[in-house]
C-alpha cells in the first residue's frame, strides 16, 4: 500500500501523532534473503541471545500446544507469582507487559498527559520520546557526557535534574542504555533518585541487567521499598532468548502497579510467553551459559575492532557500538549484501556508528572479517 507524504487522515489523529515516527527495528532475516537472495543470513542487529531460548521454555511453550483454543490467565498468576519469589517481593508489585517496551509505554499512558514532561537522556532507548509524544507530552532531552566528565554517550544526571520541572511527571532511565551499553554505577544513580521530587515517577529500565558483571552496578528492585515512586523495567526478551513470545515485567510499589494494571489491556500476555517465561526464570543455568557466552564474545569483538584501528563505546550489554569512521548507513548496506544485518543507528544522532549484537564466536568472526573487507 502506498504512502502519501500528506496523510488525509492526519487531522483526525490525536495531537502528538503528526510529528512521530514509527520505532524502525533490525532487518529481519526474512527479508534480508528476499531483498538480496540471500542464503544462511548472519543477524547481529537485535542484541537477541545467540544461544536462544533455554531448553525448559521450549519444552513449556510444546506442552501447551493442544491449549492454543483457550485464553491465557489475564493476570498471569503463575508467572507473578513466581518472580515475586524471585525478587523477593510481593505479586501486587508486579505489571506484566507485552515486552518491556509495554511497561514503558503503560507508565506513559497512565503518568503522562499534555501539558505534563518527560526527562531522558541523549541517546537514550528510543522508545521514551515515541511513547511520550504519542500521549501529547513533552520531551526534555539531557545532553550526554561528552567524556570530559563522564563516559562519553553515557547519561549526564545533573543535566537531567536540571531538566526537572513542577511539570515533570516521568524520568527514564535506561541502565545499562540501549543503544550506546554505557551505565551508571550505584552511588551516582542512588544519588539521584534521592533528590527527585517524590511526586515524579522514576522509571530505571533494566533490560539488559543479566548481562553486567561490573561490581559497583546497582540492582534497582533492591530500592523499591524506600522509594515508593520509582519503577523498574525486565525483559524476557535478551538474555532470556523470548524476544519472539514478547513478555517483560515491571516492578513498583504496588500502588503504582494498581494503577498499570488499570491501562493494561487484558491478556496483553499470551499463554506461550507466559509459560515460556515462567520456565525460563527458572533455568539460571541457562542465563549463566549466556552471560559467559556474552563475556568471550565481547573479548573477541573488541579485540577484532582494536586491530581494525576502529573506536568504540565500551558497553556493559550484549551489543557494542563501534565507529566505522564513515556513515554508518552506507557501511550496513554493504554488509547487508555480504549477508551481515547489522544496525545503524543515524537515528540517535550517531551516525558513524553501527551497533552490533555479541553472537557465537563463529559468528563474530565472519562480522568482523565481513567488516575488514567492507572497510575496505
Amino acid at each position: 500500500m502506498q504512502k502519501t507524504v500528506d496523510n488525509p487522515f492526519l487531522k483526525q489523529a490525536a495531537p502528538g501523532i503528526s510529528g512521530l515516527h514509527p520505532y524502525i527495528p533490525g532487518k529481519p532475516i526474512s527479508e534480508l534473503e528476499r531483498e538480496f537472495g540471500i542464503s544462511a543470513p548472519l543477524k547481529l542487529a537485535s542484541n537477541e541471545n545467540p544461544l536462544g531460548a533455554s531448553p525448559k521454555a521450549k519444552a513449556a511453550v510444546a506442552n501447551l500446544l493442544d491449549e492454543l483454543a483457550l485464553y491465557p490467565d489475564g493476570g498471569g498468576f503463575e508467572l507473578r507469582s513466581a518472580l515475586a519469589a524471585f525478587h523477593d517481593t510481593e505479586a501486587e508489585a508486579i505489571t506484566l507487559g507485552n515486552g518491556s517496551n509495554d511497561v514503558l509505554d503503560l507508565i506513559a499512558r497512565t503518568f503522562l498527559a499534555p501539558g505534563s514532561e518527560a526527562v531522558f537522556s541523549e541517546y537514550a532507548f528510543a522508545v521514551y520520546p515515541i511513547c511520550t509524544q504519542a500521549v501529547g507530552a513533552t520531551s526534555r532531552v539531557a545532553p550526554a557526557h561528552d567524556g570530559s566528565i563522564g563516559p562519553r554517550f553515557g547519561h549526564n544526571l545533573q543535566a537531567m535534574r536540571e531538566l526537572v520541572s513542577d511539570k515533570t511527571r516521568v524520568v527514564f532511565i535506561a541502565n545499562p542504555n540501549n543503544p550506546t551499553g554505557t551505565w551508571l554505577p550505584k552511588d551516582e544513580l542512588l544519588a539521584f533518585i534521592d533528590h527527585l521530587p517524590s511526586e515524579v515517577i522514576v522509571v530505571v529500565d533494566e533490560a539488559y541487567t543479566e548481562y553486567v558483571e561490573e561490581t559497583a552496578y546497582p540492582d534497582a528492585t533492591q530500592w523499591l521499598e524506600a522509594y515508593p515512586n520509582l519503577i523498574v523495567t525486565r525483559t524476557f526478551s535478551k538474555a532470556y532468548g523470548l524476544a519472539g513470545l514478547r513478555v517483560g515485567y515491571g516492578l513498583s510499589h504496588p500502588d503504582l502497579a494498581e494503577l498499570l494494571n488499570r491501562v493494561r489491556q487484558p491478556f496483553n500476555v499470551n499463554a506461550p510467553a507466559l509459560a515460556a517465561a515462567l520456565a525460563a526464570l527458572g533455568d539460571q543455568g541457562h542465563i549463566q551459559q549466556s552471560v559467559a557466552v556474552n563475556r568471550a564474545g565481547m573479548a573477541q569483538l573488541i579485540a577484532g575492532f582494536k586491530r581494525l584501528g576502529l573506536d568504540y563505546i565500551p558497553s556493559v550489554g550484549n551489543f557494542v557500538c563501534v565507529d566505522v569512521g564513515r556513515p554508518g548507513a552506507e557501511v550496513d548496506a554493504k554488509l547487508l549484501r555480504e549477508g551481515c544485518i547489522t544496525r545503524p543507528i543515524g537515528g540517535y544522532g550517531m551516525p558513524r556508528h553501527l551497533r552490533i549484537t555479541v553472537g557465537l564466536e563463529d559468528e563474530n568472526r565472519r562480522l568482523l572479517e565481513t567488516l575488514e573487507s567492507v572497510l575496505k
